[in-house]
C-alpha cells in the first residue's frame, strides 16, 4: 500500500481532531447539508498530498466541487476524496465519521483508504491484493491485521443502517426482508464492517455521492464483498453528469443474501415510484 498516501490521511485526521477541540465552525451549503472547518482543511492536506504523490492523476473532491472546482477531463484513472464523511457525526461528536480516500480505474473504485481518527480505525483495500485494518496509535503507527468478509452471513443477518439519513425506504426494505438484526452506524464505516466480517448487508436506499462511497466500496471488494446497484449491477464512477450522485445499492459479502436484497430493494423502488404516480 502506498505509505505516503497513507500519511496523508492521517495528517487530514489530526486536522480534524484539531478542529473538533474548539469552534468548528459549522454551516451549511447550498444543498443544504452541513459543512465545517474541518472539511476544508482535511480537503487542502489530502489535495495537497495528492498533487506531490500523484500528480498527473486527477482528482474529484467534495468540497472543491461544491466551490465548482472540478478536473477538465477525468480519464482513466482519478482520486475521488471526501474529507470528512459524516459530517453530521462529527458535528454530534459520536466519532463516527471518516477520512476517504479512492483511486478509480476504468469507473470502478481499485483502492480505497478509510480512515476513522476520532475512533483510532483505519482500512485500506487494493481490489485483487486485499485488505487490511488496522488501529493507529498517537504517534501514528498502525498495527494492521488482515481483514475479509463472511460468505456466509449471520442466522439472523446483521444489517447496517444510516444513522443519519436513514428513511421510510430503509424501513420498508427491512420490514420485508424479515428476521435480522439492524445496526445503526455513521459514514463510510459501514462498508468497513462488513469487509472485517462483522456485519452482513447494508442497503442504502437514498441520496449518496461518489466520493461518500467509493473508498469504503474498494475496501469491501477487496476484502471479498461487493456493492450494487438495483440492477445487480456494479456501480460506476465518474458520472459528471448526474452530479458524481449515485444510485439505491446494495453492498454485501454473501451472494444469497444480496441477491435476495436486490429483489427486495427492487420491489421497493417500484411501489415507491407508484405512490408518486409517475
Amino acid at each position: 500500500m502506498p505509505d505516503p498516501l497513507i500519511d496523508a490521511v492521517l495528517a487530514a485526521g489530526r486536522a480534524i481532531l484539531d478542529v473538533a477541540k474548539g469552534d468548528i465552525g459549522l454551516s451549511a451549503k447550498a444543498d443544504a447539508s452541513p459543512v465545517t472547518i474541518a472539511d476544508g482543511k482535511a480537503e487542502a492536506i489530502l489535495l495537497e498530498a495528492l498533487s506531490r504523490i500523484h500528480p498527473d492523476v486527477p482528482v474529484v473532491a467534495e468540497e472543491s466541487v461544491s466551490a465548482g472546482i472540478v478536473p477538465g477531463a477525468l480519464g482513466d484513472r482519478f482520486f475521488l476524496v471526501d474529507p470528512l464523511d459524516g459530517t453530521r457525526e462529527f458535528v454530534s461528536g459520536n466519532g463516527e465519521y471518516t477520512v476517504n480516500v479512492a483511486l478509480v480505474e476504468a469507473g470502478r473504485p481499485t483502492f480505497g483508504i478509510v480512515y476513522a481518527p476520532a475512533l483510532g480505525e483505519i482500512f485500506a483495500g487494493r481490489v485483487g491484493d486485499g485488505a487490511w485494518a488496522g488501529k493507529v496509535s498517537p504517534d501514528g503507527t498502525i498495527e494492521r491485521r488482515n481483514i475479509a468478509v463472511r460468505t456466509v452471513a449471520a442466522v439472523p443477518p446483521v444489517v447496517l443502517a444510516s444513522r443519519s439519513h436513514r428513511g421510510a425506504e430503509t424501513d420498508a426494505f427491512l420490514d420485508a426482508l424479515g428476521d435480522h438484526a439492524c445496526v445503526s452506524a455513521g459514514s463510510s464505516l459501514k462498508f468497513c464492517r462488513l469487509a472485517e466480517g462483522a456485519a452482513d448487508l447494508y442497503p442504502r436506499l437514498g441520496r449518496t455521492m461518489e466520493w461518500d462511497t467509493a473508498a469504503g466500496e474498494a475496501v469491501l471488494a477487496a476484502a471479498g464483498g461487493a456493492v450494487v446497484g438495483l440492477t445487480g449491477r456494479p456501480l460506476s464512477c465518474g458520472d459528471r453528469t448526474g452530479g458524481f450522485a449515485n444510485p439505491w445499492f446494495l453492498a454485501f459479502a454473501d451472494p444469497a443474501l444480496g441477491a435476495r436484497a436486490v429483489a427486495i430493494a427492487a420491489e421497493v423502488a417500484r411501489r415507491v415510484v407508484a405512490s408518486d404516480g409517475v
